[in-house]
């Protein structure tokens, strides 16, 4: 099984697909970032404990209200892009 962890080798894409993948006992080769959450049987319950679990591996804050938004393992992903990139920025406007 592929570890999510974000200070491995792997991508971003393939670390959320890995977490994902075992969150539900899943074979990592069948997530893919076109997969709905319909698809892999994932209803609210799991959406939350997964927002929980990347919220705290990436040190991310994911705003309850875009949960909503979350269809595909690829929303995930571009959600956690965007906000590392915004968390990066504050971080770099906030260096003196």
């Amino acid at each position: 099984m592929t570890d999510p962890n974000p200070r491995s080798t792997l991508d971003l894409p393939e670390q959320i697909t890995a977490l994902i993948a075992r969150s539900k006992n899943l074979d990592p080769s069948v997530v893919h970032l076109s997969s709905t959450f319909d698809e892999l049987q994932i209803d609210s319950l799991d959406k939350i404990n997964l927002t929980f679990e990347i919220e705290e591996i990436y040190a991310i804050q994911i705003p309850d209200d875009s949960l909503n938004e979350l269809r595909t393992v690829g929303d995930v992903v571009a959600g956690v892009q965007r906000l590392m990139a915004e968390k990066t920025q504050t971080h770099i406007q906030t260096q003196p």
